[in-house]
């Protein structure tokens, strides 16, 4: 396994698009790094299942998980960092950040094991060193060349009947949702044209191991030149950072995210993918866990607007640490 730098990692995605030739892709949390591969190559340290494709079986493995605790940082270290971003935020540094923070969990499974029991559109494991089980498409590219993204914002427990409802209804999920989308579709219109927002604002359902979760999303499609495939790299380095997993204006946000959260997310909010040499399918790489120095990290966070309040903003990152396992 290669790690490349950010301009190997894209030169050489469009190398293998203009080829036509099918490759699956790691991008960190920055785009400072990443990993390409051939899709049909031999390889056990990156498994994956996405909605169209896998390259392993899960016939025969069994498992439970019967031992799930976490522990999240202290309140006090989460507002520090909370207190920070609302600085920038009334400066007009930043109108939208996601604002994330690491919880240490214990369980009886592996990173092996979190990643063949759990169920979501994609799975994604980096042997030794990461497991993800995302429900977000970052983008997907079809082979017409209409390039579709699908911002993720707002999240809320099932339990309560009236949950969707209100989610839909609070005026900084609202506030939160509109900034997202503006941004998504001002950069898809960097790299294609006709951007439209062909669904605001949909809601669906995640099963956990601790309760159902809503999730709010919106789709948001361009049209690509004919040419794409050999420019397939070039794409995802106008597109990425990933604006819901880091906030608007972009570049600023970043640079806040990176002193305000006093970690480092290395993978974490970054892109799996795979070209099958006519289309992309990619996630955002969340609801995600770590391995370092023995230790399991599940890294999760949401996005701070001027009305955000911190004990809520809290208690989302908290309520984002589950595995889908029934």
């Amino acid at each position: 396994m290669k790690i490349l730098t950010a301009d190997q990692l894209f030169g050489l995605m469009n190398d293998l698009g203009k080829q036509a030739q099918p490759f699956v892709f790691l991008i960190d949390a920055f785009a400072t790094k990443g990993i390409v591969e051939k899709k049909d190559s031999n390889t056990n340290h990156i498994l994956y299942k996405t909605r169209y494709y896998t390259n392993f079986h899960d016939e025969g493995y069994t498992g439970s998980l019967n031992r799930w605790s976490i522990f999240p940082v202290p309140f006090q270290s989460y507002s520090d960092g909370f207190n920070q971003v609302m600085e920038h935020i009334q400066r007009g540094d930043s109108f939208l950040l996601n604002y994330t923070q690491p919880t240490f969990i214990d369980t009886n499974l592996t990173l092996t094991q979190l990643f063949r029991l759990s169920h979501a559109r994609y799975k994604v494991h980096l042997k030794d060193e990461f497991t993800c089980f995302s429900p977000e498409t970052f983008i997907t590219i079809s082979k017409e060349g209409i390039i579709s993204s699908h911002p993720m914002k707002g999240t809320a427990g099932a339990s309560d009947i009236s949950a969707e409802y209100f989610l839909l209804n609070d005026s900084k999920e609202i506030a939160e949702h509109h900034t997202i989308v503006d941004l998504i579709r001002n950069d898809l219109s960097r790299v294609s044209n006709d951007v439209t927002v062909k669904r605001f604002r949909y809601t669906e359902r995640i099963k956990t191991n601790k309760e159902d979760l809503i999730q709010v999303s919106s789709e948001i499609n361009g049209k690509l030149s004919e040419n794409w495939n050999s420019a397939v790299g070039d794409i995802f380095r106008e597109l990425l950072p990933a604006g819901s997993v880091t906030g608007a204006p972009k570049r600023k946000t970043v640079e806040i995210i990176r002193k305000a959260e006093g970690y480092e997310r290395g993978w974490y909010t970054g892109i799996f993918g795979i070209y099958d040499g006519i289309s992309v399918d990619s996630a955002v790489l969340i609801r995600y866990v770590e391995e370092k120095n023995r230790n399991l990290i599940f890294k999760s966070g949401g996005g701070i607007t001027f009305q955000s309040d911190c004990m809520s903003e809290y208690n989302e990152m908290i309520k984002k640490v589950y595995v889908p396992i029934a």
